[in-house]
């Protein structure tokens, strides 16, 4: 089996032609570094693809991807991902990895899960200012696959005439009363000792026609975030902004990077450096921030080597372009016969949008949010055939499909939250959102 690369021209923000030349190919996919991280990474045209809903149910959604992935390789030296599973797995797998009580509400009805096995991606490094067309070849029609993409990088794209439309109003699924009414619930769970933190989320919604690729340029445009991401899959397109990275396996070193902790930026130079310092140093995001870091050192070292797990930082501050947010680090490695399909299992969803204890606090979110979560709050991300891995969490997302387009914020509520302050943090969280409706016709 030999390894395919080829060298294309490089430029910063070469992969939105790139993807722009690749977009009408089945299940094109592009993970998007938003100019804030080292790899873009696209891809399309799977040898098989995987769907899960309420239908054709399988007990463990996580696993079985390793009958797919079949002989691990070795690992490429500055390639994440040359081939492997990629896709989606969305919050709602987790009804019955948790034997939460279901009630009845509205959803999407999209898949739980939407996975591509791929042989091939254009590998875009913003260290090395390279991009790479790689393929492990694993599949005898790999090789026609890799010339009709060469022959389209090769040839201008044509511009891309959005046709976006985004009808009427931008309703949410809360009312302000009604948010303020399940924060109370909340408060109340709280102080009986159920749970620690919740996370309590709204999901904004209107209808809209045409293809949403220009709306998520202009999302990207907006709000750069270094875990983006575009799945152009049939009947769905999904928009992703996200700033959190969920799970990273590399060479069996193992991290996430938990968000809890959030401020709306000022155009004030001054105030935004204050802002960022009372971040910082707050005590209530400070306390939230460390729930969430030892829920996930608890979660990954269910499949890391004892006591490589550590936390190498700590309440950092990272900046976006509408917030910033308070982020910690947590690592370990791997452990023997344990593989990032065991981890992601495990640790899914990221405890940093359910609250802790994790099951309760879903079983409170399960209770008090109007409409299922659906694909928000899950993971977008590849596992490849080198057992390398790299997922979000998917926030900062909207989701279109069936003539709706969807976005969600959410944020952790603890005993001393203010009820106010946790609104206006889903609006400032949904903000860059709601203004690409805006731009296409929507009415908030």
């Amino acid at each position: 089996m030999n390894f395919y690369c080829v060298e294309l021209p490089y430029q910063p923000d070469a992969a939105r032609n790139y993807y722009a030349a690749l977009k009408d190919l089945p299940w094109s996919v592009w993970l998007d570094s938003g100019g804030m991280a080292r790899f873009d990474i696209i891809t399309a045209m799977p040898q098989r693809t995987f769907l899960k809903n309420e239908e054709n149910f399988l007990a463990d959604p996580f696993i079985w991807a390793r009958e797919a992935l079949e002989e691990r390789v070795e690992s490429i030296p500055d390639i994440p991902f040359a081939g492997g599973v990629l896709g989606y797995w969305g919050y709602d797998l987790s009804q019955k990895m948790y034997a939460l009580h279901e009630v009845g509400k509205e959803g999407s009805r999209l898949p739980d899960l939407a996975i591509g096995l791929y042989d091939w991606a254009l590998v875009l490094d913003h260290q090395l200012h390279t991009t790479r067309l790689v393929s492990h070849q694993r599949f005898e029609d790999t090789g026609n696959i890799l010339h009709e993409v060469m022959q389209r990088l090769k040839s201008p794209p044509s511009i891309f005439k959005g046709n976006f439309k985004v009808h009427g109003k931008i309703a949410s699924n809360f009312t302000p009363e009604s948010y303020a009414n399940a924060f109370g619930v909340v408060q109340d769970y709280l102080k009986c000792g159920d749970c620690y933190q919740v996370n309590l989320a709204q999901c904004f919604s209107a209808t809209a026609t045409g293809s949403a690729l220009g709306a998520y340029y202009e999302l990207r445009s907006i709000s750069p975030a270094p875990y983006s991401a575009f799945l152009n899959l049939p009947n769905l397109q999904i928009l992703c902004a996200s700033p959190e990275r969920f799970l990273q396996v590399r060479n069996g070193v193992v991290e996430t990077k938990p968000i809890k902790g959030t401020r709306a930026r000022s155009s004030d130079v001054q105030l935004d450096r204050e802002l960022a310092e009372e971040l910082r140093y707050h005590t209530k995001d400070r306390a939230e921030n460390l729930m969430i870091v030892d829920l996930m050192r608890n979660d990954i070292g269910k499949n890391c080597v004892p006591g490589t797990v550590c936390v190498p930082k700590l309440f950092e501050v990272e900046s976006f372009s509408n917030v910033h947010h308070l982020i910690s680090t947590v690592t370990g490695r791997l452990a023997e016969k344990r593989d990032a399909l065991d981890l992601l299992r495990d640790c899914f969803p990221g405890g940093s949008v359910t609250g802790a204890p994790k099951q309760r606090a879903m079983q409170i979110i399960e209770q008090l949010e109007p409409t299922r979560r659906g694909i928000y709050c899950g993971a977008i991300g590849y596992v490849g055939f080198d057992g390398n891995m790299d997922s979000n969490i998917v926030i900062r997302t909207m989701v279109y499909a069936n003539g709706r387009i969807r976005c969600w914020a959410g944020g952790g509520i603890v005993a001393d939250s203010d009820m106010a302050a946790e609104y206006q943090e889903t609006m400032d969280k949904l903000s860059a959102m709601i203004k690409v409706l805006q731009m296409h016709g929507g009415i908030v």
